[in-house]
């Protein structure tokens, strides 16, 4: 399989290539040349089989052509280690809880996918891989985890100072070994832009071996098509087949990007939703056709504080340009920090169902949008203890604190702090051995 960038001013580059450089020459995003449709027969079995059978059939797809199968089931099944179990809130709404991996995070499956497939590329060679990472909460973490360890790779996370929870803060900074905290003094936007800066400098790509674990990298955003796939097939199971609706959480968009990249193989999925907080780009452009990012605001919901969404550029190509196309398949919902609280004390009052602040801007989107005989999907992207303080003050409740982030929040931070400017980062980089 080959991979062409969205700026389409660089050469295709092979899966080894892509993964290895997160982002093109021409800065553009690296997205796959063709889209496999997966069997009809592969729909109709797949309610009878597990999240690792499954991902595997996805993987092969995507990956098959580069990969050594065995190599490749090794690779997922070693990757999804845990369920992604969809749990029935009230009437037809369901929520797919995809906290219950290593870091409590939907990003675990992507980034340990990754790390997993870095390592396969990487045996052998002796010339060190750093990888780039820029966080506004879950990312880091989940990629500290999923990298932590393994040999020949040395991780730096750059996050923005004082706007991630203390335990997504302790999850990534408390490591140490060959993972690295990098505390910005700026915004989630300033820390994406330092790490693309980064791959471009000619004098940095000389002298070091730089890849990005966002999901600007192909390795991060595909494999996140495994739990839709999943969502689906556990539908299956309670005979439900028809008029699937699929909120998403969305922030840098890779989330909902692997979700469309998996209706375009062949998923059931009537229309997707993209909720947003207060940083509502992706609303705005559905509303009016124009794409105009600005500064990200701070809410409640912080990792969706994004005001400059890597990941359009690759909805925009899967959808040829056409604001129509993507208005046909994708609507939009943002809300305020005020609509998240009530939002998630009258579910956890009325329904006894804990949401976290972003799985709550999901379930209101469908809670308001989901139209007579549909059924709708939201994705509980993060465990609600990773924002304990926040969600406590929200619902008037304890939050039992599960025994995973306990000890992080034992660790001792440890981080690197750093202006938001590029000659300062550029600088910390060319000081490393």
């Amino acid at each position: 399989m080959r991979y062409y960038s969205t700026n389409r001013q660089a050469p295709s580059a092979t899966l080894e290539e892509a993964v290895s450089r997160g982002l093109a020459p021409d800065k553009g995003l690296y997205t796959p040349e063709t889209i496999k449709r997966l069997p009809p027969a592969f729909f109709h079995n797949m309610g009878e089989m597990s999240f690792q059978e499954i991902s595997f059939i996805v993987a092969e797809a995507f990956f098959g052509e580069d990969i050594d199968a065995n190599e490749l089931k090794n690779i997922v099944y070693d990757t999804l280690c845990f369920d992604a179990p969809l749990v029935k809130v009230h009437d037809a709404i369901y929520s797919l809880e995809l906290f219950h991996g290593p870091t409590l995070a939907f990003k675990d499956v992507g980034a340990r996918f990754m790390a997993r497939l870095l390592a396969y590329f990487n045996k052998g060679k002796r010339k060190e891989m750093r990888v780039l990472v820029a966080t506004s909460g879950d990312t880091g973490s989940a990629v500290a985890n999923g990298f932590l360890g393994v040999p020949g790779i040395q991780v730096y996370v750059l996050y923005p100072k004082g706007k991630v929870s203390e335990i997504q803060e302790k999850q990534f900074t408390t490591l140490g070994r060959n993972i690295t905290a990098i505390e910005v003094n700026g915004t989630f936007d300033d820390c994406q832009r330092l790490v693309k800066s980064a791959f471009m400098d000619k004098d940095l790509q000389k002298t070091m071996n730089l890849t990005s674990a966002n999901s600007i990298n192909v390795a991060r955003f595909l494999p996140q098509s495994f739990y839709y796939f999943y969502a689906y097939a556990q539908l299956l199971r309670l005979d439900i087949t028809d008029d699937v609706v699929i909120c998403v959480p969305s922030g840098n968009f890779g989330n909902i990007t692997a979700g469309l990249f998996a209706k375009r193989m062949g998923l059931p999925v009537k229309r997707f939703i993209a909720a947003n907080n207060r940083n509502d780009i992706f609303l705005q452009y559905l509303r009016t056709g124009k794409y105009e990012p600005r500064p990200s605001i701070q809410t409640l919901a912080n990792a969706m504080d994004v005001g400059a969404p890597s990941n359009f550029a690759r909805v925009v190509e899967l959808y040829g340009g056409s604001h129509s196309a993507i208005c046909a398949d994708i609507a939009g919902a943002a809300y305020s920090d005020d609509q998240i609280r009530e939002t998630l004390a009258d579910v956890y009052h009325r329904y006894h169902y804990l949401l976290d602040p972003h799985g709550t801007c999901g379930y209101r989107a469908l809670a308001e949008g989901l139209q007579t005989g549909e059924t709708g999907i939201f994705l509980e992207t993060a465990h609600p203890a990773k924002f304990c303080g926040t969600v406590e003050e929200i619902i008037g409740d304890k939050v039992e604190i599960p025994e995973t982030l306990q000890r992080f929040m034992q660790g001792k931070k440890q981080t690197i702090p750093l202006e938001a400017d590029f000659f300062s980062f550029k600088r910390y980089l060319s000081s490393l051995k």
